[in-house]
């Protein structure tokens, strides 16, 4: 049934686990994975719709965001560069989680999350240092790269 309106509980094994601050804490590190795609999101979108980032990277993207302000504002960002920058991260943190769990297994978690972070910094820092849109677009697969790996190994320890 769908919403589990009506549970039957008979012959169901009850567990006598408590509500502890270790498992308070679980929670609240795995809900942290979707708390970074959601940020990125609102991130990403913001920055994709402020005209001097538009100018700097995407001058085609401003120029038709203009014209579109004149008359009609659907599709105004409507470009394949500019598609690719937004969506590398997504593609990289999916490619990236299938690659985690092997090299979780070989080098254990500690490593697999050090690695994550040190990846997802170090596209950070070319993001900020970004000159031109393959910067940007390399340092978002790089940050892909790190969450894609910090949510496997996540996930893998919460197990």
């Amino acid at each position: 049934m769908a919403g589990g309106a009506i549970v039957d509980t008979a012959g169901g094994k009850q567990y006598p686990g408590k509500l502890t601050l270790y498992v308070v804490f679980t929670c609240v590190v795995a809900s942290t994975g979707g708390l970074i795609f959601g940020y990125d999101i609102g991130i990403s979108g913001g920055v994709t719709s402020m005209d001097p980032f538009l100018l700097k990277f995407f001058p085609e993207v401003y120029r038709q965001k203009q014209a579109a302000s004149k008359s009609n504002q659907y599709c105004q960002y409507d470009n394949q560069l500019l598609q690719a920058f937004t969506s590398s991260l997504y593609l990289a943190a999916l490619v990236a989680s299938f690659f985690a769990s092997a090299v979780t297994r070989i080098l254990g978690r500690k490593w697999s999350m050090l690695a994550g972070g040190f990846t997802f910094l170090v596209g950070a820092a070319l993001n900020g240092a970004a000159q031109n849109v393959a910067m940007l677009i390399v340092g978002r697969m790089l940050l892909g790269v790190g969450i894609g790996f910090a949510n496997q190994v996540r996930d893998c320890s919460l197990r």
